[in-house]
């Protein structure tokens, strides 16, 4: 099995390697996620994470047998940050968090990439999915937009889906949407359409998506899994696709 690192960036070389391992029958992993760091910022306006000891090795010494040291860290964070999964919950009142989904609904699923980099504008319309088949599928929307990352210009001018898209993606049987954009809707559409038809349907939705672009179209298996902990309407996954060589 090959792990392709979530620090490798989309391009020819790496997508190339994929391919390559495919071929040979190898299963290869390719981590969707990006690194959470301390300070980061993960959403214009929201508070940075931070992460620091709770017990660090030196303060452990004197606890356990010569030699011995353990360190525990904590964090504090909001629950959209890095590589995130918006549960039902997000949006509407009394539906499911990330604890009450099903791991069916975020685990070993088959994928399909729309690969959108370069299009004109910024909405990703009804009629640049059509040709897509997306019945049971996770939709990884790929739009280059995860190029950005760590720059100021990842939050700027960032592609999002329209109500109609949403719409289309929901009524042809999608089971989750991933993108690679800080907000699957236009910002200054206070109305969140996309939010609001995706969770409305239950169908989860994961931003900040990494690496789309050094998927094949289809045949892999997509994941993106979010920490069991009730009350939260959304967390940060560790996000992967497993591709399998035929």
């Amino acid at each position: 099995m090959t792990d392709i690192s979530s620090q490798a960036q989309p391009g020819a070389e790496n997508t190339m390697g994929v391919a390559a391992d495919a071929r040979s029958n190898a299963s290869v992993i390719v981590d969707l996620s990006h690194t959470i760091t301390s300070g980061m910022e993960t959403y214009p306006g929201f508070p940075a994470p931070q992460v620091s000891d709770y017990l660090s090795y030196e303060a452990s010494e004197g606890r356990y047998a010569p030699g011995v040291t353990f360190h525990i860290a904590k964090v504090t964070m909001v629950a959209n940050s890095g590589t995130s999964l918006d549960s039902p919950a997000h949006r509407f009142a009394g539906t499911a968090d990330v604890a009450e989904l099903p791991l069916a609904a975020v685990a070993d699923l088959a994928g399909i990439v729309i690969p959108l980099k370069g299009k004109s504008g910024r909405a990703i319309t009804r009629e640049m999915l059509t040709t897509a088949n997306v019945r049971n599928r996770a939709v990884l929307l790929e739009t280059g937009q995860g190029e950005r990352w760590g720059s100021p210009d990842y939050f700027a001018e960032h592609p999002y889906l329209t109500r109609e898209a949403a719409e289309y993606l929901r009524d042809e049987g999608a089971l989750l949407v991933a993108i690679d954009s800080h907000n699957i809707d236009d910002t200054t559409d206070l109305e969140r359409p996309a939010h609001s038809v995706l969770l409305e349907a239950a169908i989860p939705i994961v931003g900040n998506l990494n690496n789309a672009g050094m998927l094949p179209a289809e045949g892999y298996r997509f994941s993106a899994v979010p920490m069991k902990l009730s009350g939260m309407s959304a967390f940060p996954v560790r996000a992967w696709a497993r591709i399998t060589g035929s």
